[in-house]
């Protein structure tokens, strides 16, 4: 049986490229006989077609673009609840199957990481890069058509690097199928092999890109950071025997040994993006101690200058190592906004951070927050009066916290905008409203719910399930009841190549140990945190895992993360709400309200952390070999 499992191309999007920047190209032949010979025909066409394989990295579908997405990766993890779709992440369910992907298959608003979209992209790749040798160039011409070169390989490399991320080994190709080829001897290859493959590209993307390339294009220093990401998930837990039952299988492991080799191959690359092999790049704001004590300006301070990476519009600040730009007109959507902003502004509140998330962010003195702190042993329920906060305002648990927590987190009483014209006047304005009012402790029903929960005047269905919303990735200034964001999604930044190095550093302990403690706490202190101390080398651990989590909120790292460390069964539980009440007498309640379940996940079998091939592949392709547990 022949089988094409990829797409050919999307030849009605090119001809509207070509329409609009190479006229004279069309003129050469009709518009019925627009095809892969025209495509090729002129290095302009093949660029713009090289546009659209940017456009589908990662697997997504016409429905946003990388992170981009209104269904966050990050709601795939403890982190965050997606309100509209929350079945779809099946791993979090116990449903998923080869015959149920829910988010892993579905095409529109849920689905991306897809087998088959990976490869439908990767199959455009494959076609540019056998073709583009044979396109009739000027001389002045032959820079662009080796950089598109290597921007091909580094698209490849990151749907590769996909692919082994979420399926393990994968199917590996470096030439485009054909209509004629026999399908039925195509087999997945190893991990190994797998990362191989990758790493050939990636260095094939190096030395084709030149120094210096224009903003939004693919760069060196991309490529080189995709390295330290790929290496940094295959010297995990997950890959070299962490499974021990599936230990020997080379879909999903590396032989017996490996992980050594594998953490120094991660650390070196991280390196050599912090030695400026590839361009330079420093963390945004002070990386030097923080004050002993932060005032409420230094907190604010440290909160916009962390913040201001997701809110980039124009030219990418130091940090910034590549990322997806969003015109105003024309191009990729970035709708954040009114994705995820609060229903009291006329947004679809889409992706809610969970207690247990909120919770994690530190006090802004870098010591760990306590709830039960003026009630031991209460991890449910706080109260305080107006007196009581007057006298010590860190009863409120959202007073106090790190500067981080202010920049991706909106809770009840957060500043944010002016409300929408039918909102304005009702109090408080321009905070987030996510309580309910009560005259006295005895009611049971409340005379006002906030304007931005499921009891609001303004859109109720799209209010928090949490009674949170995501203040990350939002721009402050775009209104999204009416407008689009311009601002970037950020793929690489310098963060994650300090986080990836400490890491392996501490993985390696010994010698190694220090360097990554230091690199993380330059990331800590960029923050307004103290730095983190210790000769352990599992407490470093600890540090560093939880660094990663604040420092990547909501960013799809900890899809990744959990996953590989093989931490999912103690992370992943049931999500509740949080019931705040306000009284008149002046009574405040924070309440963690267990009768209240937003969504009943659970974590039963370590075959979840590996997403199955589809049942419609498999039938199609039966000798691909299925992930173990899946039948």
């Amino acid at each position: 049986m022949k089988k094409i499992f990829f797409n050919i191309s999307a030849i009605a999007i090119l001809l509207t490229i070509a329409v609009s920047c190479q006229e004279d190209v069309l003129d050469k032949k009709a518009v019925d006989t627009f095809n892969e010979e025209l495509v090729f025909s002129d290095i302009n066409v093949v660029n713009a077609y090289l546009g659209k394989c940017y456009d589908r990295m990662g697997g997504n579908t016409d429905n946003g673009i990388l992170g981009a997405r209104e269904d966050l990766l990050s709601s795939g993890t403890d982190q965050l609840l997606c309100i509209h779709r929350p079945a779809n992440y099946v791993m979090l369910k116990g449903t998923m199957s080869p015959d149920q992907l829910g988010y892993f298959v579905n095409n529109g608003l849920g689905g991306w990481l897809r087998w088959n979209n990976l490869y439908a992209n990767i199959q455009d790749v494959n076609r540019i890069l056998a073709n583009v040798d044979a396109v009739t160039i000027t001389p002045a011409q032959e820079a662009l058509k080796k950089q598109m070169k290597g921007e091909a390989f580094f698209i490849r490399a990151y749907d590769y690097t996909t692919l082994l991320m979420v399926y393990g080994g994968a199917v590996l190709k470096d030439q485009p199928y054909k209509l004629d080829d026999d399908f039925t001897s195509v087999k997945r290859s190893t991990i190994k092999e797998t990362l191989d493959f990758i790493l050939k590209d990636i260095q094939s993307s190096i030395d084709n890109i030149p120094a210096s390339i224009e903003q939004g294009r693919a760069n060196r220093a991309a490529a080189a950071a995709l390295k330290s990401r790929v290496l940094l998930f295959c010297a995990s837990k997950l890959t070299n025997g962490g499974w021990a039952e599936q230990a020997s299988n080379t879909l999903i492991s590396f032989p017996a040994g490996s992980q050594n080799s594998l953490l120094t191959q991660a650390r070196d690359a991280a390196k050599d993006v912090m030695d400026g092999k590839y361009g330079t790049f420093s963390l945004v704001g002070t990386v030097t101690d923080p004050p002993a004590t932060l005032t409420a300006a230094d907190v604010q301070k440290y909160a916009e200058t962390y913040g201001s990476n997701f809110v980039q519009k124009a030219g990418w600040n130091s940090e910034t190592i590549w990322g997806i730009q969003f015109p105003l007109t024309g191009g990729n959507i970035n709708n954040a906004n009114i994705w995820y902003g609060p229903n009291g502004y006329h947004n679809w509140g889409n992706n809610n951070p969970t207690e247990p998330a909120v919770r994690s962010f530190e006090m802004a003195d870098g010591t760990k927050f306590q709830w039960d702190k003026y009630n031991p042993g209460d991890m449910d329920v706080r109260t305080a009066t107006n007196d009581e906060l007057a006298a010590d305002p860190l009863r409120n648990p959202y007073n106090g916290r790190e500067p981080r927590f202010y920049a991706c987190v909106l809770f009840d009483g957060a500043p944010w905008q002016a409300r929408p014209s039918d909102a304005a006047g009702l109090e408080p304005e321009n905070k987030v409203q996510t309580g309910y009012y009560f005259k006295t402790v005895a009611d049971k029903t409340p005379y006002k719910s906030g304007l931005d929960t499921r009891a609001s005047l303004i859109e109720a269905w799209n209010g928090t399930k949490t009674h949170y919303y995501i203040k990350k990735l939002l721009d402050p200034a775009t209104a999204g009841q009416y407008f689009r964001g311009t601002h970037s999604w950020i793929e690489f930044r310098y963060a994650e190549i300090l986080m990836n190095y400490a890491e392996a550093c501490i993985e390696l302990g010994g010698a190694d140990l220090q360097k990554g403690i230091d690199a993380m706490n330059m990331v800590r202190n960029r923050s307004g945190l103290p730095d983190r101390v210790t000769t352990d080398q599992a407490v470093a651990r600890e540090f560093v895992r939880h660094e990663r989590k604040i420092e990547f909120f909501a960013e799809g790292h900890r899809f990744y993360d959990i996953r590989r460390w093989m931490i999912m069964d103690q992370v992943i539980e049931p999500i509740f709400s949080m019931r705040i009440e306000h009284y008149d007498t002046g009574l405040h309640k924070w309440i963690y309200n267990k009768a209240d379940k937003a969504d009943d996940r659970m974590f039963t079998d370590k075959k979840f952390y590996w997403v199955p091939l589809s049942r419609d592949e498999m039938n199609k392709a039966p000798q691909l070999q299925q992930n173990p547990g899946y039948n």
